[in-house]
């Protein structure tokens, strides 16, 4: 799922493309991405953007009589920027929004689709989006620890729970943490003052150098390459790579959809987090350290 970073670099190569242009109309390719009826998509015919915000992970377009269109990519959606409207996909095309310059595409891989679109009028409306989470790169130490400590969770969940933080999602909590050598495990109740600022420090040290990296990577091109699996990353996707600090490989977690990447001597002490369905299936075989996963791969192998 595109988060903070990558929609701050969308945003900014939109601004540069259409900010002060009209929408002439939006081309829905799939009936089902847009979830509002009233107004009509159609109202949006020849209004002009106003603004270009993030809410959360969402894009916002704020467009003439007080009317904002709000774009949400969830897991596999993405923009594309044409200079002229090209011929619509309806395997991964969702929808289409025309203007002088250019069109731009909203796009999901896979089968499912959950990528939306919203059409709403004032900022009554819009807040409603607004899930609430802490804007991190304007926070102060005090006011990210409260937020920490507002609930207690893993640091995983924390740090990508919309309500505490906005604009990080699994891949940059995972970057975080590991900036941070702290575990994903560690509960906020148990957090201590200096790993709640090292914490701080890590989020936005690491949000800062992406938004920077990901503006060099684009230049003046439309971002092309959003994905949440980036080979400058230290351990997120990286299962079984070795570590960029220390070098031993690189630990995961599975549970449902998403995946939680760490690594073991830098973040938990040298301890193996248990992996919800591998730790039930061998229970007491299960290895507590890399050392003792070592040491079964051996007697496994015969090596």
């Amino acid at each position: 799922m595109p988060e903070l970073p990558d929609i701050t670099v969308y945003i900014e190569a939109l601004e540069q493309r259409v900010l002060g242009s009209a929408m002439w109309r939006v081309q829905l390719v799939s009936p089902f991405v847009l979830r509002s009826v009233d107004p009509p998509i159609s109202t949006v015919g020849g209004k002009a953007v106003r603004e270009l915000r993030r809410t959360g992970k969402r894009i916002v377009f704020a467009l003439d009589d007080d009317l904002f269109l709000v774009i949400h990519l969830m897991v596999a959606g993405r923009l594309k920027w044409h200079h002229k409207t090209p011929k619509l996909s309806r395997r991964l095309a969702l929808a289409a929004f025309e203007f002088e310059s250019g069109t731009l595409v909203l796009t999901e891989a896979g089968t499912k689709r959950r990528a939306s679109i919203y059409l709403v009028r004032g900022e009554a409306a819009l807040r409603d989006f607004d899930r609430g989470g802490l804007e991190i790169l304007d926070s102060s130490p005090a006011d990210f620890a409260a937020r920490l400590r507002s609930e207690n969770h893993t640091l995983k969940r924390s740090l990508a729970d919309p309500r505490l933080f906005s604009g990080i999602g699994n891949a940059y909590s995972d970057e975080i943490l590991h900036r941070a050598k702290l575990s994903p495990l560690l509960l906020t109740s148990k957090l201590t003052v200096e790993q709640a600022a090292r914490l701080h420090v890590a989020t936005i040290s690491t949000m800062t150098e992406w938004i920077a990296r990901l503006r060099a990577e684009a230049g003046d091109k439309f971002p092309e390459k959003v994905t949440a699996f980036r080979p400058e990353m230290a351990v997120h996707g990286k299962f079984r790579e070795p570590c960029p600090m220390c070098g031993d490989p690189v630990q995961r977690i599975r549970y449902a959809d998403n995946e939680t990447d760490y690594c073991p001597t830098c973040q938990t002490g040298g301890k193996l987090l248990a992996d919800r369905g591998m730790s039930r299936l061998l229970k007491k075989d299960w290895p507590k350290s890399l050392d003792e996963m070592e040491e079964s791969i051996q007697r496994a192998t015969g090596d």
